[in-house]
């Protein structure tokens, strides 16, 4: 398959949501770190999770997109839910830049 991945139909069942809060901790081993995003999920049972976005070279803010995704048909009642993510191997040279739905902020990691 030498299709441009770009010009693939998109998923009916993902979309991208929005985010209340976004906390970066330092991790266990020195010089690592790890994203937290918090918010409210629109179904019941959606999945959220946290989708570093693929760049060819290192960006200086790396997008990371906060993802939900339905398993059929969704419980139409909202939900806190909380995410993490390793930063190993996802960070650009300022930082990330967290996707929602309907904004996106960069943040400075040291």
């Amino acid at each position: 398959m030498s299709e441009d991945f770009s010009s693939l139909p998109a998923s009916q069942s993902s979309r991208l949501i929005d985010w209340d809060d976004v906390s970066i901790h330092p991790g266990i081993v020195p010089g690592t770190f790890i994203l937290v995003v918090s918010g409210t999920k629109p179904y019941m049972n959606m999945s959220v999770q946290l989708v570093p976005l693929v760049y060819v070279r290192q960006p200086e803010y790396w997008g990371i997109e906060v993802v939900g995704t339905l398993p059929g048909i969704g419980l139409p009642a909202t939900a806190p839910y909380t995410v993490s993510l390793p930063l190993d191997g996802v960070l650009g040279t300022k930082g990330i830049e967290v996707i929602g739905a309907t904004r996106r902020k960069t943040f400075d990691v040291p």
